[in-house]
Formats: C-alpha cells, sequence, structure tokens
C-alpha cells in the first residue's frame, strides 16, 4: 500500500480540493449560493441534504463538468484547470458515481487502464504490461479482484472497486464517494467502509455523500449540509447529534405536506384490492427482501424509501416489469401472472413511470395517441380504433388534466414538462384502472402542474382506485391515507394515521429508528384499523 501520512487530525492536513464562494444557476433556478467546502487529505467529509438541495450540481462544479458562475475551485495547492483539460481533472479528482461507468465488455485491466494502455510507436497494446500494471495497483491498495474478468460479470460491488481503482491509478487523491452504498448488502458495505479507512490512511481525501445518515456516523469525520443551495452546516461528526443533523437538513419552514394531509375515509369493503406477500427481488437498482402488505381500494398507501431502498422495484414487480424470485401478488384474490406487463394492465394494474421520457410516452405521437396507447382495444372493433371515441375520450382526458397543447396531433415531445407529465398521468388513468401504480408522479413539474397532478390522483382515490404512490417528496405524500417506509430492501415502519410528523418520517427513512411495534409493516401486511 502507498506509504501513509503521518496520523493527525484531519484539520491539520493540507486540503485535496476546495470550492469557495460558489453560485451556480439554471436559467431563473439558483441551484449553488456562496457555497465553500473542503476536503482534507486523509479524511472522509459527508455532504448531506435533501433532493434539490445542490449536492449534485455542486460535485459537477467540483469534477469540472459545469463552470461555476462565481467562485473558484482548488485541487491541491493549484487552481483548477479549464473545463476543456479533461486529462488533469481526472488526474486530481474523481467521482465513483451510484450507476457504475466501467464498460461490461472489457476486463477489469482493460477498464482500469481504459484509454491509456501502453502501447508502442505502431499503437500496438502491450497486454502483457497493461495486466501487470493493474495487478500492480490492486496489490498496492489491497482490492481483491482479477485483472482478467470481465466487468460485465463483476458484481456492483466489484465493479465499484474498478472504478475506484482506476481513478487512483491516475494520481488522483480526491475522491468523491455519490451514493456507494445505495445498491450494496450489508456485508459489502462493511467492506467498502474498510476500504474508506485505508484510503484515509493513505492521505486520500474523500467527499462522500449519502442519504443514509447513520453511515455518517461510522465513517465520516466532517459534515457540511446543504439545504436550498446553501450551506447551512459544516462540523465536526463527533459535535452533532442525529436530531440536529436532519434539522439542518430539513429546515423550519411550515409543514404543507402535513397541514394539507389527505383526509381519512371509511373504506365500505376491508376485502384488500392488492394483496404482497412475501416478496423478495434481486435487483441492481435495489434488491427487496420479503415484503408484504395490503392496498385497499380507495387508499392512497405511500411506499416511501431513498433511492437503491427497493421501494421502485416493488412497484416495478406489481406492474410486471421485473420477475419476483420469490412470494406473490394477487389482484382481487388472483394470482397476477408474475413479470407480465400485458397481464397486469389487462387485469386493472396501470403504470406512472418515474422516468417520463425513457418509459412515460411516444415523442413522435401526439398528445391524443398517447393519451389513448392502453385503452385501444376498448376503442376499437375487429382490429378498427374508431376515431370519433378516440378524439371523444383523449378531449376528455386533456379537459381533466388540464394539458395545454395546440391540439390531439402536436407531438407529447413538444409539450412543456408539466404538460408531458399530464399526458403521462391522464394514460394511466384512461383505462380507470383498479390499482395506479405511481412512481414519483411529481417530478420535474411547476408548482401549479404539480397540484394539478396531485389532484387527480387524489380524485381517483377518492372515486375507488387502490392508489400505490412511490415518492419521498413530502408534498407528494399530504395525499396518502397510509404510508410505508423502505429502507435496504424491507419494510420497517407504517404510518397510519395523517399528519405525518416531517422530522420522524425523515429519521425512519434515513434508518436511524428502529421499527415500532406499529411500524413492523411486514409482519402486520398493512392490516387496517377496525
Amino acid at each position: 500500500m502507498p506509504e501513509a501520512m503521518e496520523q493527525g487530525p484531519a484539520v491539520d492536513r493540507p486540503p485535496v480540493g476546495v470550492a469557495q464562494g460558489i453560485w451556480k444557476a439554471f436559467g431563473e433556478t439558483q441551484a449553488l449560493r456562496d457555497v465553500s467546502l473542503d476536503v482534507k487529505a486523509g479524511e472522509c467529509h459527508a455532504l448531506v441534504g435533501r433532493n434539490g438541495a445542490g449536492k449534485s450540481t455542486l460535485v459537477a462544479v467540483l469534477t469540472g463538468l459545469l463552470r461555476p458562475d462565481r467562485g473558484t475551485v482548488t485541487l491541491g495547492d493549484e487552481a483548477a484547470p479549464g473545463l476543456a483539460d479533461r486529462a488533469s481533472w481526472q488526474r486530481q479528482v474523481a467521482c465513483v458515481y451510484q450507476k457504475s461507468m466501467v464498460v461490461p465488455g472489457l476486463t477489469v485491466a482493460e477498464n482500469i487502464f481504459l484509454n491509456r494502455a501502453t502501447g508502442n510507436d505502431h499503437g500496438i497494446v502491450n497486454w502483457r504490461v497493461v495486466r501487470s500494471r493493474a495487478r500492480q495497483v490492486m496489490l498496492d491498495w489491497g482490492f481483491d479482484l482479477d485483472v482478467d474478468r470481465l466487468a460485465q460479470d463483476l458484481s456492483v460491488e466489484q465493479r465499484q472497486v474498478v472504478e475506484i481503482a482506476r481513478a487512483l491509478s491516475l494520481g488522483t487523491r480526491f475522491l468523491i464517494l455519490d451514493e456507494p452504498t445505495a445498491s450494496l448488502e450489508k456485508a459489502a458495505i462493511d467492506r467498502l467502509f474498510e476500504r474508506i479507512r485505508r484510503l484515509k490512511e493513505s492521505a486520500v481525501g474523500i467527499l462522500y455523500i449519502s442519504h443514509h445518515l447513520e453511515e455518517i456516523y461510522e465513517v465520516c469525520d466532517r459534515v457540511t449540509v446543504l439545504r436550498d443551495g446553501r450551506r447551512v452546516l459544516s462540523t465536526a461528526v463527533s459535535e452533532i447529534n442525529q436530531d440536529f443533523l436532519i434539522e439542518a437538513m430539513v429546515g423550519s419552514a411550515p409543514q404543507k405536506a402535513a397541514e394539507a394531509a389527505a383526509p381519512l375515509q371509511e373504506i365500505a369493503s376491508v376485502r384488500p384490492r392488492l394483496e404482497v406477500s412475501h416478496l423478495n427481488i434481486a435487483s441492481t437498482l435495489g434488491p427487496v427482501h420479503d415484503v408484504s402488505f395490503l392496498l385497499c381500494p380507495g387508499e392512497c398507501v405511500g411506499l416511501v424509501g431513498l433511492q437503491g431502498s427497493g421501494t421502485t422495484t416493488v412497484a416495478d414487480a406489481v406492474v410486471g416489469l421485473v420477475k419476483p424470485t420469490a412470494g406473490e401478488i394477487k389482484l382481487d384474490d388472483k394470482l397476477l401472472y408474475a413479470g407480465r406487463v400485458d397481464a397486469s394492465l389487462q387485469q386493472g394494474i396501470t403504470y406512472v413511470p418515474e422516468d417520463r421520457h425513457a418509459r412515460g410516452f411516444v415523442p413522435e405521437l401526439g398528445v391524443g395517441e398517447n393519451l389513448t396507447l392502453c385503452i385501444l382495444d376498448h376503442l376499437s372493433r375487429w382490429g378498427f380504433v374508431s376515431r370519433p371515441r378516440h378524439d371523444r375520450v383523449a378531449r376528455g382526458l386533456v379537459d381533466q388534466l388540464g394539458i395545454v397543447t395546440g391540439g390531439l396531433d402536436q407531438p407529447v415531445g413538444q409539450l412543456s414538462g408539466g404538460n408531458q407529465q399530464k399526458v403521462v398521468v391522464g394514460r394511466a388513468l384512461a383505462r380507470k384502472p383498479a390499482v395506479l401504480v405511481a412512481v414519483s408522479p411529481t417530478v420535474g413539474v411547476d408548482v401549479a402542474s404539480k397540484e394539478s397532478l396531485l389532484n387527480v390522483i387524489g380524485a381517483a382515490r377518492a372515486e375507488g382506485t387502490a392508489v400505490l404512490l412511490v415518492s419521498d417528496d413530502l408534498e407528494d405524500l399530504r395525499i396518502c391515507t397510509r404510508l410505508l417506509v423502505m429502507v435496504k430492501g424491507r419494510l420497517v415502519k407504517e404510518y397510519r394515521q395523517p399528519p405525518w410528523d416531517r422530522h420522524e418520517l425523515i429519521a425512519a427513512v434515513e434508518g436511524l429508528e428502529p421499527a415500532s411495534a406499529q411500524g413492523e409493516a411486514g409482519m402486520s401486511k398493512g392490516k387496517r384499523d377496525e
């Protein structure tokens, strides 16, 4: 292992990266406001904040992907290079993102020395030397990985090791880890923490970004909190307790989500519409372990958790996008065909995906065509769609959701983001579903569009649709009648009585609070109060 620097308080060591007075705006949105942060050699510095706090923008500035409007970045003892000089940036700072950046078809050695393979004057690569150098990197940093293995055969943890090794092979001593544990099991997390400790001993400075606050107390030395683009706190981890840390992240703004919580209603039938029993799913997006819950007509159950907690995986299983490895899903006491989107749709389950561009609509098709994609069988006879019926239904949905469009034939790709999202929600509601599964339905829309979308989903619930709402947005959760919290693939807590306590909910989502008797959602399977 490279020679470790003399141990001592991190505050006394030189910085490997400094951001000073950073301002950055995107149009009228001020993403960063006079943010300063420094990472010392041999320390692990946590960067935390709720979604939209400015963490990703600051990382992009620190890695040379964005130029700040004001402020400076220093790497080591030198001013940051120009944005065009990518090689210099990569030698001084590297970010290991949650989404793996390795090339699946290449070996570990080829990924480590990507675009840097040693060749002769004729451009012929000496693969023996490449493999030898890769093995030396692994040996130097204590990584146990066969450099001849294909990256596509590696686990999530092993791919992460490859990316760290690639950065260290360049000489980087400033490493940014972005949600590094989101897709890792407990044993893999323990091994990651041990690697972080070894890196710290070798004078590598680490900026650690995570929503799992308990990890900060285990592996980090200092913590900086961003809120609404501002730095609101920066202190030693040992000097701040969890409650104060959450308070810094959340602030003391009026709790609109709690104040406007959905009123509870008497449900005529206690017979569940959807029953999820002992669900187990292996997924790189967030594995699921023994998840069980019930969803009744007229309920809006919020499934709440951090990215990688398994909430989205559960939603994908309900709509048939992924096939569980164990467990079952029933709709009105009838077993669903696992991993069959068409079967789920035919049985009355519709879906609002998180990524509307990838899964939500066909940009080249018109508004009317997109709105009616899931109900063409209802609008056709002998295989021919009735144009009058098609247009009548589409116009009704346009009016219901307040979609601003030049006409039913206008391509959805030409609409604003808020109107595109309304089309996605309208398509899901067009079938008058028995169960609506909505994942972050208001992501990337303005305040007015958010209110409109939540009102429409709330109205569907009031008319008897069972709604499974997957979101970590407190504003979205105000239409819910019940909340289920997931942490690392498991249901850990259930909230049955709105309004929700903002701080308690965030603490549960962050994994800071053990499940109570009320919260054993997996055991109760979501039973309703009598």
